[in-house]
């Protein structure tokens, strides 16, 4: 069978959802019988977000491969099946940076280089590579907006994938907001009107809108749109901003026959929608067992999508255990100000996650000694291990001074160190220890349990480790060195022996969790969360007797 393409688009605003549209397409089409593979196209120059501050881009997914991604292919794999390669991401500085490349090796045969056809043809086969025999469909993103100068490329280059590859085999989907006036008390379809103008003014003819809005649109609202934009009524598709969970867009779409127009109008053989297995999670979120609520202490608290992989993972264990998770950001730097036993008391559980610079680190030690010493459940992702280390040795080791080399040269006991392999490089882009590495377990640990094996393997992102040097003063204070390399020589996971649940890591274990499979160690951190919660309630009850 002929591959098939789907393009997603975005107008009006940004951040309108287009990654998790995406990402809610391809499982659908997934759970109709397709092969789907995924494609985010960035629009931005960087090479990629690894060294792109999350302030302003949110969170940098890391793939198996070592790809460092956008966040939207954190979406992706939740989602969906899809694979996902560095062939699934791509920036305009990659693409630029290919053509120059193959510049200098004088493949242009002295040709003057040109956005057409030299970056479009790019852009096109990086879009082709996707398209296996064994691929029913390839969903490709475009990021930003349409009208950005830096799009432009890439919409020129979708519209000439459908003359390559046949118009039959091609489909436009065009995500975009119809905002709600106040004052007027109406619903406004204009600016769908202008962004879809200037998508056709390019030469791209949506196929299906998909209208995001925070109030049904009337049947009147639903023909002007389509009237003016050029398509049937049924391929106006109202997206209704869901309060709840990001896990019921899915059904949205369903419920106004996205799936069905998709498969009819590329003509794929696809079988019956069967959702038992999303139906059983929505059913687990509506109807928790337990509440409980996580602090998650880290130093870009106050930018939501710096730790999405860390919220959803939350969310996933809380499923996994017909949990309700209350989740709530607290700025390291703000423990540092007020103190850990105002900020933390109270909470079933404390998470560090990951993050660069010496910002905020006192913070972070605080609350880690805060949740050991009051015996509270915790998990330590990256950096948030290493400061686990640090405080330990500090406050139990008797380790005065102990810190991190990345932070002071000068400590007199750098319990955290760089890497071997890190000593020579000095470029930042894609040079860390990255993607998938294996990690032995011992089987008396926490790790195991979850896990249910000795050998796992997680996706890394980090230049710093723990120094064996110290490891026989902190095994005989009672840490526990329970997940290392193969060889042994890399600590990748540390418990503590006299603790009800206290477990960090190196490596990045939030980005292979999925709404349908709580990650092991989240859904063990939670779960240990959940009994204190309740061994707290039997306590503060008394008994009938």
């Amino acid at each position: 069978m002929t591959t098939k393409y789907i393009f997603v688009t975005g107008g009006v605003v940004s951040s309108l959802g287009k990654g998790l549209t995406s990402a809610s397409i391809g499982m659908l089409l997934e759970h109709r019988g397709l092969r789907v593979r995924m494609q985010k196209l960035d629009p931005y120059i960087n090479v990629d977000p690894g060294t792109m501050s999350p302030f302003q881009h949110g969170e940098v997914y890391v793939l198996d491969d070592g790809s460092e991604t956008d966040l939207d292919l954190g979406h992706y794999e939740r989602f969906t099946e899809s694979p996902l390669t560095r062939d699934s991401n791509y920036t305009t500085g990659q693409i630029y940076q290919a053509v120059i490349n193959k510049e200098r090796r004088g493949e242009f045969l002295g040709k003057t280089v040109q956005v057409i056809p030299h970056i479009t043809d790019e852009i096109k086969s990086v879009i082709r590579k996707l398209g296996e025999d064994d691929v029913d469909v390839v969903i490709t993103e475009i990021g930003g907006t349409v009208g950005d100068i830096e799009s432009q490329p890439f919409l020129e280059a979708i519209r000439q994938f459908s003359l390559d590859v046949g118009k039959e085999n091609c489909l436009y989907i065009h995500l975009t907001l119809v905002p709600y006036l106040k004052a007027a008390g109406e619903l406004k379809t204009k600016p769908t009107q202008h962004s879809v103008g200037q998508l056709r003014e390019i030469g791209i003819q949506p196929h299906i809108l998909i209208c995001r809005t925070e109030r049904s649109l009337s049947r009147g609202d639903r023909e002007k749109i389509a009237l003016f934009c050029n398509v049937p009524l049924e391929a106006v598709i109202e997206e209704k901003d869901k309060d709840f969970s990001i896990y019921e867009v899915p059904f949205s779409l369903v419920d106004n026959g996205l799936d069905e127009l998709i498969v009819d109008q590329l003509g794929l053989d696809a079988g019956t929608l069967v959702l038992d297995d999303w139906h059983e999670l929505m059913r687990r979120l509506r109807n928790p067992q337990h509440e409980i609520s996580i602090a998650v202490v880290g130093k870009y608290a106050a930018h939501c999508d710096a730790y999405k992989s860390i919220y959803e993972a939350l969310d996933h264990a809380g499923i996994a255990n017909e949990a309700q998770v209350r989740i709530q950001p607290i700025q390291s730097e703000d423990i540092e100000r007020e103190g850990p036993q105002r900020l933390l008391s109270g909470y079933d559980g404390v998470l560090v996650p990951g993050g660069f610079g010496e910002r905020g680190i006192e913070g972070k030690v605080q609350a880690i000694e805060y949740a050991r010493s009051k015996g509270i459940p915790f998990l330590g992702i990256c950096l948030g291990m290493q400061c686990a280390v640090i405080e330990f040795a500090r406050h139990v080791v008797g380790l005065a001074g102990a810190h991190s080399s990345e932070f002071d040269k000068d400590t007199p006991h750098p319990v955290i160190c760089l890497l071997d392999e890190q000593k020579s490089i000095t470029d930042k882009g894609g040079t860390m220890r990255l993607g998938a590495q294996p990690c032995r377990l011992a089987i008396d640990s926490k790790a195991y349990e979850g896990y249910g094996a000795e050998d796992i393997s997680e996706r890394h992102r980090h230049r710093y480790e723990f120094n064996n040097v110290y490891r026989t003063q902190f095994e005989a204070h009672g840490m526990k060195f329970v997940g290392t390399s193969p060889d042994g020589m890399l600590v990748e996971i540390v418990e503590l022996a006299e603790h009800p649940w206290f477990v960090a890591v190196q490596f990045h274990p939030e980005f292979k969790s999925k709404p349908t499979l709580a990650q092991p160690l989240f859904a063990g951190f939670i779960e240990a969360a959940v009994q204190r919660r309740s061994t707290a309630a039997d306590v503060a009850v008394p008994s009938d007797e």
